[in-house]
């Protein structure tokens, strides 16, 4: 789709490097091929030479020109490994060296030290895992402390506009976020929408509630998000807690939100309560909306990581380091 292709020539222009750990499946292998050979990136597969030579001759493509590491036989490890453990007590030596030569831990290790810009990985191995690497590795962004997720939606048809992007968060991770761990979200997804939505973050904190038109604890927690939100970055258009049509539809905001606010009916970035929101509404806009629904994407670290889905195929991956490496700087 043109959204996505946008993201491939933004990438083109700076082919960064980018690690994908599972070297040793098929569609990585493929994937690689595909994104060295259409200039997207410089990719670096890990995993042992017979891993990635298996995963080749199964994808059926050569390995010229693609850097492939093996953590286990890596000169630097001892340097990635103090890296890793960062002086911290609770990690001795030999345990950081271990960490290490686990191709996701490595991964987060190559992108804190710039040596790979983003890591993309996920379809053969659990999201805890690979979001347990990021903030181990890599850490979170500076005030955060929250992993979670965003998908891009792309509506083909909304109030007139074609292919009209949003940043849904979060829909895969945080089951039940506190005040707190809301507020982090609504402040990644910030960051998230600024670097892929090609205009401003309106950030909207949805609920069931337009600014005070129902009482409980559930909105509570809304409200309070969104003041800890403001205190922390009153630089950004956060505004709530609004009902999903005050959000979006500029008639039904004007109408809701009796005050000034940059974001009712025109937010681009939706901040769902719970997960239980999130994951409902991204599936409904993607089905009865015939909408594009990309990701899930992890956000809230210091450096762009992803989470593929298990049944990703090698178009997905693709997509994803380029939408991941949007968010590189």
């Amino acid at each position: 789709m043109e959204l996505i292709e946008r993201y491939k020539e933004r990438a083109r222009a700076r082919r960064l490097p980018v690690v994908l750990p599972e070297g040793k499946d098929a569609r990585i292998v493929a994937a690689a091929r595909r994104i060295a050979d259409e200039r997207i990136a410089e990719p670096i597969l890990l995993g042992s030479a017979e891993q990635i030579a298996a995963a080749a001759r199964e994808a059926a493509v050569d390995l010229a020109g693609i850097r492939t590491i093996d953590p286990h036989e890596f000169g630097g490890l001892d340097a990635y490994a103090a890296r890793y453990r960062g002086g911290r007590d609770d990690i001795t030596e030999g345990v950081a060296r271990r960490m290490v030569t686990k191709p996701f831990f490595f991964g987060g290790v190559m992108v804190a030290a710039g040596e790979a810009a983003a890591m993309v990985g996920g379809a053969t191995t659990a999201t805890a895992v690979v979001i347990q690497a990021g903030a181990l590795a890599i850490g979170f962004a500076p005030g955060i402390s929250t992993p979670s997720s965003f998908f891009l939606m792309v509506i083909p048809d909304f109030q007139g506009h074609r292919n009209k992007p949003f940043i849904y968060a979060d829909c895969a991770v945080t089951i039940d976020p506190t005040p707190g761990e809301l507020a982090d979200i609504a402040i990644a997804s910030a960051a998230s929408g600024r670097t892929l939505l090609g205009e401003e973050p309106r950030v909207a904190l949805l609920s069931f509630s337009t600014c005070g038109s129902a009482s409980h604890d559930r909105v509570d927690k809304v409200t309070k998000a969104l003041a800890i939100a403001r205190a922390r970055r009153p630089d950004l258009a956060i505004d709530g807690e609004f009902q999903a049509d005050a959000a979006l539809i500029p008639r039904v905001g004007a109408k809701k939100v009796k005050r000034e606010s940059a974001v009712a009916g025109a937010a681009n970035v939706l901040i769902f309560p719970d997960l239980d929101a999130g994951n409902i509404a991204y599936k409904l806009t993607q089905y009865m909306a015939n909408a594009a629904a990309i990701g899930p994407f992890l956000q809230g670290f210091a450096k762009p990581i992803s989470d593929l889905s298990r049944g990703a195929t090698v178009d997905d991956v693709v997509a994803t380091v380029a939408i991941t490496l949007a968010q590189a700087t």
